[in-house]
C-alpha cells in the first residue's frame, strides 16, 4: 500500500484527519497548499540531481588528472 509509511493508522484514521485538515484549511487553501508542496519537492529534487551531476563531473575531472 502506498501509504504503508505512516504505520499503524487505519482507513478511518486517515479520513478523519483529512476532514480535520479540510475543516482547518478550507477547500479553497488545500490546493494552494498542494501546488507550493510540489513546487518544493521538485525544486528538492533538481537540487539532489544538480548535486549528483556536479559530483560526477568533479570525479570524472579528477579521473583525467590522474
Amino acid at each position: 500500500m502506498i501509504l504503508s509509511f505512516i504505520g499503524g493508522l487505519g482507513m478511518g484514521e486517515i479520513l478523519i484527519i483529512a476532514l480535520v485538515v479540510l475543516l482547518l484549511f478550507g477547500g479553497k487553501k488545500i490546493p494552494e497548499l498542494m501546488k507550493g508542496l510540489g513546487k518544493g519537492v521538485r525544486s528538492f529534487k533538481e537540487g539532489l540531481n544538480d548535486a549528483g551531476t556536479d559530483a560526477d563531473r568533479s570525479n570524472d575531472k579528477e579521473d583525467k588528472d590522474a
